[in-house]
């Protein structure tokens, strides 16, 4: 299975799953590697957060807007 197969089966699964996988494929990289948001606390609680309560969730791109922006 390619990486562009993989990928494609991930979009298929609810936002709460493919969440999930994106924080699980972050705790595997490297520091120097790993996405870095402006406030990565911040950033881990709306993570654990969405996977708790996803029918309360914030939409991923209001998400990554308000912590590229700080708000």
């Amino acid at each position: 299975m390619t990486s562009q197969e993989i990928f494609d089966s991930v979009l298929k699964l609810p936002e709460t799953e493919r969440l999930l996988i994106a924080s699980r494929i972050l705790e595997t990289l490297p520091d120097e590697m790993a996405i870095e948001a402006q406030n990565e606390d911040e950033y881990l609680d709306e993570l654990e957060r969405r996977s708790g309560d996803w029918q309360g969730a914030i939409p991923w791109p209001e998400l990554r807007a308000s912590l590229q922006t700080g708000k």
